[in-house]
């Protein structure tokens, strides 16, 4: 479908620009980057272009999960105005490198050795037909804990190593008045918690058998009715108004004290950079009950369009600053992620980032590194938001029990396939 809405766009556009002009010193970037902490990190990128002399163009479009950002991508693409570069998830990059609109980052990748820097997992969705289309700006980890320590050491609590202490954990705090669980409660930030609620359930074979290879056996099994149950348990305990909420008011609510704990992707800590708080005197970061050894993942990527031939050398720039060492440690260490190479030292890492560093390259070695079924790395757009719209409806009560839910999922996820 989206080859179809393109592909005349493509031709439409190649003969627009024939004519060569003096190259633009601009770079244009689609992103969802609206929070403090995000704003904050993609600033180290825009002062390194400014370093090269490359005005910076924002096109940002509000929205946690990026569905407002790609709406927004998709009428410009469709109109033949290109942006330098779009923020875009795993097949998403995909899908516009198969419908002929994406540009050719090879030749600066050979020369920045990105084959050997970046893991394979992410040249998966950066690379397309023997072609590198996007440039990987960083590895988020979803399956985290992020608690605030002063709640954490009013109530006596201590890390939780299972669900069920994890459920020990939340009812010490209700019975001190806090709210338990901070969350925000849209279809994304929702089927993020439950990427981690069925890893912790299940363990890794079940997690990359359901939500990675969509086998069906296991989508529809008692392990993912529990999960399912572990999941209605948590919502128990978040507060009466979480409803739409975005992601970062719900971390703000822990960075405040007002809630215990957040489960949510490493960028929750890019929030709690951006207050001036530091991990083990201000929060604590844990992996999710039962996760820890792997590591669910996504990846932002910097999908490259085929602009004309004067805005290509604006593109090629941003392109080598996004995977350059110096960058990638900076913007990292501001955004909450890991480096999207693996070469990148952790000298400049905090106690969170160096534990998120490690263990990408545990789970890689050890094959327990998981594409994020809500995040869009797990399985096509069309796939993940089946499941995001069915974790959600169960969430809100529209769904009523494990049973049904389990059933609305299979037959959610055929009839995305």
């Amino acid at each position: 479908m989206l080859r179809k809405l393109l592909i005349g766009t493509a031709l439409a556009t190649s003969f627009a620009f024939s004519a060569h002009a003096a190259d633009v010193k601009e770079v244009q970037m689609l992103h969802w980057w609206t929070s403090g902490g995000e704003a904050a990190a993609l600033n180290v990128l825009k002062q390194d272009l400014a370093k090269e002399g490359y005005a910076w163009k924002d096109v940002p479009v509000a929205g946690g999960g990026g569905d407002a950002a790609m709406t927004a991508l998709k009428a410009m693409v469709a109109a033949g105005n290109y942006p330098t570069a779009s923020q875009m998830l795993g097949y998403t990059v995909l899908d516009y490198a198969a419908a002929g609109v994406m540009g050719d980052l090879t030749e600066t990748a050979k020369k920045e050795g990105w084959d050997k820097s970046v893991p394979a997992a992410l040249q998966k969705f950066s690379v397309y037909d023997g072609k590198w289309v996007a440039a990987p700006v960083n590895v988020h980890s979803v399956n985290w804990l992020w608690i605030n320590k002063a709640v954490m050491d009013k109530i006596g609590g201590t890390e939780p190593k299972t669900f069920d202490d994890f459920i020990a954990l939340l009812d010490k705090a209700k019975a001190a008045g806090v709210t338990p669980l901070a969350l925000g409660g849209q279809n994304w930030q929702e089927a993020t918690m439950f990427d981690s609620v069925v890893l912790s359930t299940g363990g890794p074979e079940f997690y990359k058998k359901a939500m990675n290879d969509l086998d069906e056996e296991s989508l529809k099994s008692d392990t993912m009715k529990k999960s399912f149950d572990n999941l209605a348990k948590l919502v128990k305990y978040v507060d009466p108004n979480f409803s739409g909420r975005d992601w970062n008011l719900a971390t703000a609510m822990v960075i405040k004290g007002d809630a215990l704990v957040q489960v949510m992707g490493d960028w929750a800590k890019g929030e709690f950079h951006a207050a001036k708080k530091t991990p083990g005197t201000d929060f604590l970061c844990y992996r999710f009950p039962g996760t820890d050894g792997s590591v669910i993942y996504n990846s932002d990527m910097f999908g490259m369009f085929n602009v004309p031939d004067d805005r290509k050398a604006a593109q090629i720039a941003l392109a080598t600053a996004t995977l350059s060492k110096s960058f990638q440690s900076a913007f990292n260490v501001v955004k909450g992620s890991v480096p999207a190479r693996t070469d990148v030292p952790d000298t400049d890492f905090d106690a969170c980032g160096k534990k998120g560093i490690a263990d990408l390259k545990k789970a890689n070695d050890g094959g327990t590194l998981f594409g994020s079924l809500a995040q869009g790395y797990g399985a096509p757009p069309a796939v993940a938001n089946a499941y995001k719209d069915v974790v959600s409806k169960f969430v809100h009560g529209q769904i009523k029990t494990s049973d049904e839910a389990v059933t609305e999922l299979v037959k959610a996820i055929d009839d995305a396939k």
